[in-house]
């Protein structure tokens, strides 16, 4: 499981079948459709929609760093136990297939929150009503 399948694994749980699927490409990165924040997940998956927001806020409240999750990818990354290093996070957008230029890390961590947001959203999560 590489590092994106780690991720989703710490916030959808390991039987989760997003947490075990392939990283994207960046057309299925891209036509991931928005779910409104109380829209339930259709479809015949057994697994419940997860609401994201309340793991990561319920995880937030036990960490004793203030950390912002909702926009740092940095900050996500350490909430759940990942290293949030610079290697890292350009091992993470390598497998999301980042296009952009790695050494330009602030581009390169907005980039990757919002990819990984936008792939919460598509995978069976969502924030709370």
């Amino acid at each position: 499981m590489g590092m994106f399948g780690n991720l989703m694994g710490k916030v959808f749980g390991t039987s989760h079948p997003a947490a075990a699927a392939p990283a994207p490409t960046p057309e299925q990165v891209a036509a991931a459709p928005a779910i409104a924040a109380n829209t339930a997940v259709q479809g015949d998956d057994a697994h419940a929609a997860v609401d994201y927001e309340s793991v990561l806020d319920a995880m937030n409240e036990k960490n004793p760093e203030e950390l912002d999750w909702r926009v740092s990818i940095v900050d996500l990354m350490k909430l759940v136990g990942m290293d949030s290093s610079l290697t890292a996070r350009k091992t993470l957008a390598g497998e999301l297939h980042y296009t952009g230029d790695t050494n330009d890390s602030a581009s390169m961590n907005m980039w990757l929150h919002k990819q990984v947001m936008a792939i919460f959203a598509k995978n069976g999560g969502k924030m709370a009503a």
